[in-house]
């Protein structure tokens, strides 16, 4: 097993992950198929830090894996992130060990779009029923003077159908 340096990543024509590196320096560059968990896609940048090792299939070898330098991950926590070039965070996923769930940062709250909606409807009734009683009030002094138009509400374009919650 050796740590290595990542130079650059490619795919071969089976869409295999191939990255290249330096081994024992510069005049040693080697490539190898990098091996990941299933269901996870990653890249790495240059200059990462990879741990390459032989198979017991002679010739083929494996990238298995990499050092994180930006290790926040408390125990039972899983935290996926994407970084520039220049490795600065770009965004994140974290899942905490308290149950919540941080969507590139704790700024703002994501919100239940059923619940919110209800309520805001319930709110444009109370509204419309109101605007009711001002229009039977005003056009009894003045006939004709005060048509009610509805107020209505509609944030079904904020809804994000590809995240669900509970």
């Amino acid at each position: 097993m050796n740590f290595v340096t990542t130079i650059s990543t490619s795919k071969d024509t089976l869409l295999r992950r191939v990255i290249k590196f330096l081994r024992y320096g510069k005049s040693d560059v080697q490539t190898s198929f990098q091996f990941a968990p299933a269901g996870i896609d990653s890249s790495p940048i240059k200059e990462m830090i990879a741990l390459y090792g032989e198979t017991d299939e002679k010739g083929k070898t494996a990238v298995m894996g990499y050092i994180n330098k930006q290790q926040l991950a408390e125990d039972g926590e899983v935290r996926i992130y994407s970084q520039n070039a220049s490795g600065d965070l770009q965004t994140y996923v974290w899942v905490k060990k308290d149950g919540t769930m941080e969507f590139g940062g704790v700024a703002h709250n994501l919100v239940r779009y059923t619940p919110l909606n209800t309520g805001l409807q319930a709110e444009v009734n109370k509204i419309n029923t109101e605007l009711g009683k001002i229009a039977v009030v005003l056009n009894s002094i003045v006939p004709g003077s005060y048509t009610v138009v509805p107020v209505t509400v509609d944030i079904s374009a904020s809804k994000i159908n590809e995240l669900k919650t509970l």
